[in-house]
């Protein structure tokens, strides 16, 4: 099963649920944590994670041979994104924003442009005491996510559990992130932003088919709207968490919410539980 956590904004907990589902589902079946937030990653943290290997992420860039170049401006032309451009007799090449669709060379009329690889970031391999780590990480700087996620993506667990913690939002790398996901569980807080954003984060997730269902985080800061919205939209609410001043203490030391507070155990395993009754 691969599992997939989310929220419409961060801050929300979605890195508390997603390294406590693992550190519960451990030791009973084969779990795989992939951290996709790869311009914050931290649930190694929390994981404990020791990592024993890294290898890099590079995306095709395109290299201009000027010798025999014709400056006709048709890379340019096929470039969605403005990566390529002619000036005159100069072509200039914008490493950061080429998204290495091909197109520039695929479509030179003499053959001038060849690809040539272009780092953007690493994906780390390690494990956290049984649990199968990985992670990516973005290169300061660099602009594209999606191409990260997808290596990281690739280390998805046969066996068992697989469980996605994605960036916060509803931009191009959630979808990246949760797209072919069995079930997403949105993270969410009971505060006006926080509906407004769950709204967005719910209209993502059904666009692309998601069966899904809602935690609510820090339960008393806000108001009961948000569990009256899904109840209203026919989704589950899987859990509740209470505001706890314990949490965020034991949190902002990175210590593991399992391992401060170990009652929770049992809930994050019911959770999983849950979602299977759910899925089946």
């Amino acid at each position: 099963m691969i599992v997939s956590v989310a929220s419409g904004k961060g801050g929300t907990g979605k890195t508390l649920v997603a390294t406590s589902l693992a550190h519960a589902l451990k030791g009973t079946m084969p779990v795989t944590l992939l951290d996709c937030d790869v311009e914050e990653p931290n649930d190694h943290i929390y994981m404990r994670a020791r990592l024993v290997s890294s290898e890099p992420v590079n995306i095709p860039v395109p290299f201009v041979d000027e010798s025999r170049c014709i400056t006709c401006g048709m890379c340019h032309d096929v470039c969605a994104f403005n990566a390529i451009a002619v000036l005159g007799s100069a072509v200039l090449v914008f490493k950061d924003l080429c998204h290495g669709c091909g197109a520039c060379s695929r479509f030179c009329p003499v053959g001038a442009i060849t690809e040539a690889p272009h780092e953007i970031g690493v994906v780390e391999v390690g494990d956290a005491d049984g649990t199968r780590f990985v992670d990516g990480v973005l290169t300061i700087g660099q602009p594209m996510a999606p191409p990260i996620i997808r290596q990281v993506k690739k280390h998805t667990g046969t066996e068992g559990v697989t469980i996605i913690d994605t960036s916060p939002g509803t931009s191009c790398p959630v979808v990246e992130a949760v797209k072919g996901s069995d079930f997403c569980i949105l993270v969410t807080e009971p505060t006006p932003f926080g509906l407004s954003d769950l709204r967005l984060a719910v209209e993502t997730v059904r666009e692309l088919g998601l069966r899904h269902g809602v935690i609510i985080n820090r339960v008393g800061v806000g108001d009961a709207r948000t569990e009256a919205y899904c109840s209203a939209e026919g989704i589950p609410v899987l859990m509740t968490i209470p505001l706890d001043e314990r949490i965020a203490r034991f949190y902002s030391r990175g210590v593991p919410l399992l391992e401060a507070l170990p009652e929770y155990r049992q809930r994050f395993a019911e959770l999983y539980g849950r979602i299977g009754e759910l899925l089946s």
